[in-house]
C-alpha cells in the first residue's frame, strides 16, 4: 500500500457539512432583543443613569479616592508624591498665565515690548525646566528615603509634570493646603 493512496482527513475541516446561510449566522451574531432598551422612556432612562454613574466617578477621582484612580495615580507613593508638589509653589505653575501677559505684550506694536516679552518666556521656559529637572531629583531622593522598598522609576516626572499645572487645574485635586509639610 502505498502512502500516496491513503489520505487522512484534516483536523480541523468543516466538510460534509453544509456552509450556512447568511440568515443564520446573523441570527446567532444578533443582540439580544430582551437587554436592549425598548422604548425611548427606557433609553433616556439608561442615558441618565449612565451619566450620574460617571459624574459619580468624576467626583470620586477628584476627591483622591483610591479605588477611583487610574493606575497611573494609585499607591501611597503617588500619593505623597501628590501632596508634596501640592504642598509647595513652583515656577511651572504660573508658566500658562505667563504666557498670556507674553501674548498679550506682543500685539503691541513696539518692536522693543515685542522682543522683551519673548526673551522673558524663553527665561521664564528655561528656569522651568531646569528647576523642574532639580524638583524631580529632590522627589526621587526623598521617595527613596520615605519609601525605600518603592522604585522611584517616572516619579520624578510625575512630580514635575504636575509641578507644571496650575494649582485648580490639578487632577486629582490638590488634597493638601499650600506651605503644609509632608
Amino acid at each position: 500500500m502505498s502512502e500516496s493512496s491513503e489520505k487522512t482527513p484534516a483536523k480541523n475541516s468543516n466538510k460534509g457539512k453544509a456552509t450556512p446561510k447568511r440568515k443564520e449566522a446573523v441570527a446567532k451574531t444578533k443582540v439580544n432583543s430582551i437587554t436592549a432598551p425598548v422604548t425611548a422612556a427606557s433609553k433616556s432612562r439608561d442615558k441618565s443613569a449612565l451619566r450620574a454613574a460617571r459624574a459619580e466617578a468624576r467626583a470620586a477621582y477628584m476627591r483622591g479616592d483610591e479605588n477611583a484612580l487610574p493606575p497611573r495615580d494609585k499607591g501611597p507613593v503617588k500619593r505623597f508624591v501628590r501632596d508634596y508638589v501640592d504642598s509647595r509653589k513652583t515656577i511651572g505653575e504660573y508658566f500658562l498665565p505667563a504666557i498670556m501677559v507674553v501674548l498679550v505684550l506682543t500685539l503691541i506694536p513696539n518692536r522693543g515690548v515685542q522682543l522683551l516679552a519673548i526673551l522673558f518666556m524663553y527665561a521664564v521656559m528655561l528656569y522651568s525646566i531646569v528647576s523642574g529637572f532639580f524638583f524631580a531629583r529632590k522627589i526621587r531622593n526623598i521617595v527613596t528615603e520615605r519609601f525605600p522598598n518603592e522604585p522611584t522609576k517616572g516619579l520624578g516626572m510625575y512630580g514635575f509634570l504636575r509641578s507644571t499645572q496650575m494649582r485648580r487645574m490639578r487632577a486629582p485635586a490638590p488634597q493638601v493646603d499650600r506651605g503644609s509639610k509632608k
